[in-house]
């Protein structure tokens, strides 16, 4: 077993599920910010994507996060007439996030970092007995 291409597939693994939990956060953020003028629209979901690539220095596949694509769903609407973002009836578009969506993959992503992280720190144990073995 290649303990820097174990290293690498598990750093490759942290760093794309941070940007996911940072694009999950950001979500998470903005679920109650209305529009800006009347009939404008609201923030809109993003939604992060993965793409895997072969690296050639590292001699394996890793992945990598790919384009934010933009969740095309329909907005909220609430009824608020007095709202300066309300259009002619009255209604409010408010984002299309979805609290308990957004904590459900915030809670995937923090277990796959989870793993990832488990994945470094066997790979240091590995090192570290192998190091103790060619040291006796």
């Amino acid at each position: 077993m290649d303990f820097l291409k174990s290293l690498g597939i598990a750093a490759s693994g942290l760093k794309a599920q941070s940007g996911r939990m940072r694009i999950i956060a950001e979500n998470i953020a903005n679920a109650d910010s209305a529009a800006k003028t009347a009939g404008g629209e609201p923030y809109r979901r993003k939604v992060p994507t993965f793409t895997s690539r072969f690296d050639n220095e590292l001699g394996a596949t890793i992945v990598d996060t790919g384009k934010v694509r933009r969740d095309q769903s329909p907005f909220r609407t609430k009824y608020d007439p007095g709202n300066p973002a309300a259009n002619d009836r009255g209604e409010v578009s408010l984002p299309n996030v979805n609290g308990l969506i957004e904590n459900m993959d915030m809670r995937e992503a923090q277990r796959s970092y989870e793993a990832n992280l488990n994945m470094v720190t066997a790979t240091r144990r590995m090192i570290s007995k192998t190091l103790e073995i060619l040291k006796a």
